[in-house]
């Protein structure tokens, strides 16, 4: 009898199953919209925000025009600006210290935790300063950051807290579901994420009034009536189409995070016992699972391995934010943060949605054996 040949490619992503079941579904609401003739900001965006944030916990959602615009808007609507300082991860995507940025203010990059990927907060309180306005912390890969001792550090600095939760819908601190547990938190929809549009698409959430009140404002050119404005604000509004996707996607989360939680089992259950470091989970709450990065200092031995047989991965993240030449200006060199330089030379991460078989994983794991 003949042995079946072993899988050959395994995609990093693919939303094709998805998207089949959501099609009918998805396209008859699109139908709708189009009869409707309201296509921005309309009654699918407005219930959306209404459903996350009750998802989220929070009193308000504010839905805008993709996640960088949610860390803006943020920061704008915190008065954050030229002259401020906000601590953040350099061990993230380019938009978190972007937004920062762009509003004027300085990021200070803090270094990390070597297990989880997430801030130290020893280190954050370290460069916590007189010009510090906002502590920045991401929810890195889906793995809710160490929230309480961070809420902790601002409360007794007097700083705002801005999470980036932009990888991490669903994950949850204790019981608090992340985006609750700062004063904004911040959503992307881009696609690869847990809860992905088909497009672009961001969120902030608050339960704070007056920065609702803010938000609403600046998302749509700083106007507070038709053709009325008291400040600048942003083109930065989410469609119909795409709220109507969202909709659907948010009533399956649960089921999707738990899938995505049942891979990342797969994974633990064939590499357990290299010599891998493998994704660490909250002692207290819920991992989301939007990447699942492993950790090894042969990191481009294996990726050369995975890219020879077809297998999607990402360097997530191949150079932290501080070494970056946009930021030279600000004067960090190697060894400043020795955590992010060691991590970012030998994290890679591996193929995870939840329609991904276990017979891909096994294949991948195959492969990272061997490597």
């Amino acid at each position: 009898m003949t042995q079946p040949k072993p899988l050959e490619g395994v995609p990093y992503l693919s939303l094709q199953e998805e998207f089949h079941s959501l099609q009918q579904a998805w396209f008859s609401r699109i139908e709708e919209i189009g009869a409707s003739g309201a296509f921005i900001l309309g009654p699918n965006v407005r219930a959306f925000e209404q459903e996350a944030a009750a998802y989220v916990g929070t009193r308000h959602a504010v839905a805008v025009a993709n996640g960088t615009d949610a860390l803006v808007l943020s920061l704008r609507a915190l008065d954050i600006g030229p002259g401020d300082e906000v601590i953040t991860s350099p061990f993230t995507f380019f938009a978190t210290a972007e937004a920062i940025s762009i509003v004027g203010a300085t990021p200070v990059f803090a270094d990390i935790d070597e297990a989880s990927f997430n801030l130290d907060p020893d280190s954050v309180e370290q460069r916590i300063g007189e010009r510090t306005r906002a502590l920045l912390p991401v929810h890195i890969f889906g793995n809710p950051a160490p929230m309480e001792s961070l809420r902790s550090l601002a409360d007794h600095h007097g700083l705002k807290l801005v999470e980036d939760a932009a990888q991490a819908f669903g994950a949850r601190c204790g019981e608090a579901v992340v985006g609750s547990l700062g004063d904004t938190g911040c959503f992307s929809f881009y696609p690869t994420k847990v809860l992905g549009c088909y497009g672009d698409g961001g969120l902030v959430t608050t339960s704070d009034d007056d920065l609702y009140e803010r938000l609403l404002k600046l998302r749509n050119h700083g106007a507070t009536a038709p053709f009325t404005h008291d400040e600048l604000g942003y083109n930065s509004r989410l469609d119909e189409i795409q709220a109507a996707l969202l909709r659907l996607k948010l009533e399956k989360l649960e089921q999707d995070v738990a899938a995505r939680n049942r891979v990342a089992g797969w994974y633990d259950k064939r590499l357990e016992g290299l010599d891998l470091a493998l994704p660490e989970r909250p002692e207290s709450g819920r991992h989301a699972f939007n990447l699942y990065t492993v950790r090894h200092p042969r990191r481009d031995a294996l990726r050369a391995c995975l890219n020879e047989h077809k297998v999607g991965n990402s360097q997530c993240y191949p150079l932290g934010l501080h070494l970056q030449a946009v930021f030279a200006s600000l004067g960090y060199v190697p060894g400043d943060l020795p955590v992010v330089d060691r991590i970012c030379g030998e994290t890679l991460s591996l193929p995870i949605y939840p329609a991904i078989s276990e017979q891909q994983v096994a294949r991948v794991c195959e492969l990272v054996a061997s490597v």
